[in-house]
């Protein structure tokens, strides 16, 4: 009797254990009433981006006979999204979006309200281009010829990028499907699996360079039907280095028949080529204007490159973070053994060095590793050309935890001079659960995982984390972030890309969410709140002649200063940073414009502003002014 009685004592004691362990891991929340005040500066009008009338529509794609089982979890990807100027009105108030259900890349003005001209579809007809075996993945805006518009570059799963180069020059173009040419990348005729792509000057020379990185192997055959070769999957769940290839591109002078990029191979190799790559950011971090490469690995460690370069020869250089005692060794940058989903940077603890933050799976009772927010350290003391030692803050910050995460956004949306955090999530909507057999497949053999005919079925009505709610983190009074989807009307969608800007100009940002066999939505800022904002349209001079116009206004003879610092000091001495960012993350693409909340700022303060660029010769730019409150346009010359 005594020994039943101690045996249910010890079970009890455990279970004790267990419960309470389970309730002091739980984040902290905030009360319904402390939701409504942290929410009340923040309000957005959600408009869907309908389909383009006179397509078919499905929700599942053809894949190889090999994956057929599998198909939904292959027909998982392809929803982006950019925010930018494409017609060169001065508003980043264009969307260049990828709809999975017509396997389109659609064209259309932001705003219905502001519909300047009808949406429309890039064609690639002109070039070779099977819709049976290839599917658009992204699409980058970046001015490739210089001629001071903004040309498209399309990414795709079956085929090498494509870009649709812009025919007309000039302010407020009228844009139509006629008003883009397609033109090969490369002439290969290689199969390439992209889901990530951005423009960045990595090798200094002051002409911006391509990077993209692709998924599956680079020659694989996954979206055809017809194939009778047998595919792979990743080789292991947390250390797969047998993916799909980097490929870098740098800028040179062409004629106007070619692309102007030649090809640059071996940048990276072995394990550090071929990870299941699915987010890249290119963000400076030393202060050399030599842009550093954070590289987001599906299936293996992150990567994070420090930049070496030169002009015309490209030189990356592997840094890792070291541990101790009481930091695990997945919480270490460079070291993290699972998924690295989407990337964003921000200047978090005002220190003027970027802080990573990094989007992961972290869905409780489902797969739970961990979102990161590498920090640095404020307290070192480091020259310009030094790294600062980076933690991971995460679980501090209250943002660890979120769901199936991709794409990640952190801008400041109520203009109090703290970001918050914005990610898109979901995976498989459906009605029958596989957690069971996804945590099957997450704890297998390694030496089986490669081999498709050893996965479960993953196919259309199956549902792994498909009804969760993009996560709008906000940071409350405690330091800590909280999430206010909820409050503030967000519904369940299956998301995969972020695009930020301010697309009407009036100092508040906006955002829009691609997602994936769904309408995709663009979330118009509504709040109320009277915070002040500075709103910076940099470019650089094709002509050499700057200038400084108040307000967001067309440019000509200037391109896009991506990879541009911007220092703003502000009247109590702390200061905000950030830099023109180039196509960072997974499949959402910013605005070109930065934006800086300033608070409760009179708005005739004039602010002291550094700015720092390349010019086109490659040389280091620098230059001091004052600005108020409000947008400025400004184009930077030599």
């Amino acid at each position: 009797m005594k020994q039943t009685l101690l045996k249910y004592q010890t079970q009890l004691l455990a279970v004790a254990v267990l419960v309470g362990t389970f309730i002091v891991a739980q984040p902290p929340t905030l009360s319904q009433a402390e939701q409504a005040d942290l929410s009340q500066s923040f309000g957005f009008a959600q408009q869907p981006l309908t389909p383009l009338a006179g397509h078919t529509q499905r929700f599942i794609r053809p894949v190889n006979p090999s994956l057929v089982h599998i198909d939904a979890w292959i027909s998982s990807v392809g929803a982006a999204i950019a925010l930018n100027d494409l017609d060169n009105d001065g508003l980043s108030n264009d969307i260049c979006y990828v709809d999975t259900r017509i396997d389109q890349v659609v064209v259309q003005p932001a705003q219905a309200s502001n519909a300047r001209y009808p949406a429309f579809a890039l064609d690639p007809s002109s070039l070779k281009y099977d819709a049976s075996t290839m599917a658009p993945m992204g699409c980058l805006p970046s001015d490739i010829n210089e001629d001071g518009m903004l040309d498209l570059i399309v990414y795709y799963w079956g085929r090498t990028p494509i870009i649709f180069v812009q025919q007309y020059q000039g302010a407020n173009v009228d844009l139509s499907s006629q008003s883009y040419v397609a033109q090969e990348l490369v002439t290969t005729g290689e199969r390439w699996f992209t889901n990530t792509g951005l423009v960045s000057d990595f090798d200094g020379d002051g002409h911006q360079d391509l990077l993209f990185a692709n998924y599956f192997p680079d020659g694989a055959a996954i979206l055809d039907a017809k194939s009778s070769r047998k595919q792979t999957m990743q080789a292991s769940m947390s250390r797969a280095f047998n993916g799909g290839d980097k490929h870098f591109f740098l800028w040179q002078q062409t004629s106007a028949e070619q692309a102007p990029f030649v090809a640059v191979p071996d940048v990276l190799s072995g394990e550090l080529n071929h990870g299941w790559t699915l987010a890249l950011g290119t963000y400076d971090f030393n202060n050399d204007l030599l842009p550093e490469l954070y590289i987001g690995n599906d299936f293996g460690p992150d990567r994070f490159l420090i930049n070496r370069s030169t002009p015309g020869t490209i030189k990356l250089e592997l840094a890792e973070g070291s541990g101790g005692f009481t930091i695990p060794t997945s919480k270490v940058l460079g070291h993290d053994s699972f998924k690295g989903m989407g990337v964003d940077f921000s200047d978090l603890n005002s220190d003027q060095h970027p802080d990573i933050f990094v989007s992961n799976i972290t869905t409780p009772f489902g797969l739970h590793e961990s979102n990161f927010a590498y920090v640095s350290d404020p307290s070192a003391k480091l020259d310009q050309s030094e790294l600062p030692d980076y933690t991971d803050q995460s679980e501090q910050l209250g943002f660890g935890r979120s769901g199936w995460a991709w794409d990640i956004k952190l801008a400041d949306f109520n203009n109090d001079q703290r970001d918050e955090i914005l990610q898109a999530t979901g995976f498989v909507k459906g009605n029958i659960n596989r957690w069971p057999e996804l945590q099957e497949l997450a704890t297998g053999n390694d030496q089986l995982l490669a081999d498709p005919a050893s996965w479960p079925r993953f196919s259309a009505g199956d549902d792994i984390a498909g009804h969760q709610i993009n996560p709008f983190f906000s940071q409350a009074a405690d330091g800590r972030y909280y999430d206010l989807a909820k409050p503030l009307g967000f519904a369940p969608t299956v998301s995969r890309g972020i695009a930020v800007g301010d697309v009407d100009g009036d100092g508040k940002l906006d955002f829009a969410a691609a997602n994936q066999w769904e309408d995709s939505i663009f979330y118009h800022n509504t709040s109320q709140n009277s915070n002040q904002a500075l709103g910076l349209r940099l470019r650089i001079a094709t002509d050499d002649k700057a200038s400084s116009v108040t307000g967001f206004q067309p440019t000509s003879a200037a391109i896009p200063a991506i990879g541009a610092h911007v220092t703003v000091k502000l009247p109590d001495g702390r200061t905000l940073t950030s830099q023109v960012d180039g196509g960072n993350g997974h499949s959402g693409k910013r605005s070109y414009d930065l934006h800086f909340g300033l608070g409760a700022l009179d708005p005739q303060t004039q602010l002291e502003v550094t700015l720092r660029w390349r010019g086109l010769d490659g040389s280091v730019q620098t230059s001091v002014v004052q600005l108020s409150p409000g947008n400025h346009t400004l184009v930077l010359g030599q």
